[in-house]
């Protein structure tokens, strides 16, 4: 299991962060779209999107096991959600997306139950990862531990100027244990991945863009706006061949050059096979916007 953040500032946030009802609602600016309802998390669902709110501010997000299986079942949902094009993951308040594990709940932990505490943590992740649609992380301020673990499973992250990434697992006698020491390093590289790693040490959301971490840095007050952008862009897009770049991407970098090559030529042609393969082409060949229907 992963481990927040143990810098002195981040325990003092901790310490002095108000400690808000849980259960408190986000506002419904579609009466047709209604909140599920979770005990640690927010979800709404509007215009195509479903927003996921990890809801423990007074905690800076800390993730335990109530979240991860709050988490679970949300991204279970969507998946089943037609209506859902594209996910969005932040956390509540403004210091933190995920500042890392309950370090109560960690340190209870027994050799057997953090072994699979680790398992549970990486097979919900790799749900989110695979979800079949793409999951945008609006890094809004912390993500270090479990937090960045979380953020490195989600499609794309776009990160406000405050946020701040880690993995400072080694200083509390752990690794990273929600498959950070994989993702990270086939994300950045091997030696960027294990200089934050073995180092522990959390870099600003401007070395991240420059490592390749985020995909994107803005304002804060920017945030949730730019990653609704880019959500559109995605969703103008045909459906299906979201879902199959998504799988030829996702499957094709655990395969060798070649066999990645023939998965993307059958998904290629699977897609040859769709309504929307032949809309694209002809609103293309009349010079007219696409209407995908996702057949």
């Amino acid at each position: 299991m992963t481990a927040q953040f143990p810098l002195p500032e981040a325990e003092r946030l901790l310490a002095s962060s108000p400690s808000p009802a849980h259960s408190k609602p986000l506002a419904n600016k579609n009466p047709g779209a209604p909140l599920m309802a979770y005990e640690t998390l927010l979800y709404e669902k509007r215009n195509g999107i479903g927003y996921v709110t990890v809801n423990r501010p007074d905690k800076l997000n800390a993730l335990n096991r109530q979240v991860m299986d709050d988490l679970d079942d949300c991204f279970c949902a969507i998946k089943k959600d037609d209506e859902v094009r594209v996910a969005i993951l932040t956390g509540a308040g403004e210091k933190a997306f995920v500042a890392g594990a309950d370090i109560g709940e960690l340190a209870a932990q027994t050799p057997l139950e953090g072994k699979a505490m680790a398992h549970h943590g990486q097979e919900i992740l790799d749900r989110i990862e695979d979800l079949g649609k793409p999951v945008i992380a609006a890094v809004n301020g912390y993500a270090l531990g479990g937090g960045c673990e979380l953020a490195l499973a989600c499609t794309l992250r776009i990160a406000a100027e405050n946020a701040r990434f880690g993995q400072p697992e080694v200083k509390l006698g752990i690794i990273p244990g929600h498959a950070g020491t994989q993702r990270l390093a086939r994300l950045v590289g091997k030696g960027r991945a294990l200089e934050l790693i073995l180092s522990g040490e959390a870099v600003t959301a401007q070395e991240a863009y420059r490592i390749g971490l985020v995909n994107q840095v803005v304002p804060a007050a920017e945030l949730m706006a730019s990653v609704e952008a880019l959500a559109k862009k995605i969703m103008a897009n045909a459906p299906l061949a979201i879902k199959f770049a998504l799988e030829a991407v996702n499957y094709g970098l655990e395969m060798t050059q070649q066999q990645g090559q023939l998965l993307e030529a059958t998904l290629f042609g699977l897609c040859c096979t769709t309504a929307d393969m032949k809309e694209g082409t002809r609103a293309f060949l009349e010079k007219r916007p696409p209407k995908f229907k996702g057949q």
